[in-house]
């Protein structure tokens, strides 16, 4: 059996509340929680801990970043790709229809708007859609949004 020597100790009151809310939290009590705490203090290993928890960190938010990177030229990519296209295939317009295809643009640009809305109120992205449809990846090989009219 451990032997174990009482020590009486002051504690600002909201700390004591927390170690309080940890005991019962883990179902431990409040001697427990002080007691590891001091041993965490005084072990020399808490820095190399610290150090490995952030290098954790760090290298989860360097794959984030990678999927962003990547994210980023597919959408530029798509852009480019898109106006290459519409510029190619966009005859110039005659005079006495520039009013009306205005008309017409505005009206389908706030369709694209509503649409674009929708897309981003559900959380399913369109980049998302492109990882899973692309062949060889599992997915079938549908243009995602094809059905919207836009």
């Amino acid at each position: 059996m451990t032997r174990r020597t009482r020590m009486n100790v002051y504690f600002d009151p909201a700390l004591l509340g927390q170690v309080e809310a940890l005991a019962l939290r883990r179902n431990v009590s409040k001697s427990a929680v002080i007691e590891a705490a001091v041993a965490s203090f005084l072990s020399g290993d808490t820095s190399e801990r610290m150090e490995a928890a952030l290098t954790r960190r760090l290298d989860r938010l360097g794959r984030q970043v990678e999927g962003l990177d990547e994210d980023l030229a597919v959408l530029g990519e798509t852009l480019s790709l898109f106006i290459r296209f519409w510029m190619t295939v966009t005859p110039p317009l005659p005079e006495a229809a520039r009013d009306a295809a205005r008309a017409k643009g505005a009206e389908r640009f706030e369709g694209f708007l509503q649409s674009l809305g929708r897309k981003l109120a559900t959380g399913d992205r369109f980049l998302r859609e492109v990882s899973r449809d692309l062949p060889g990846e599992g997915g079938a090989h549908v243009v995602p949004g094809a059905d919207e009219g836009v």
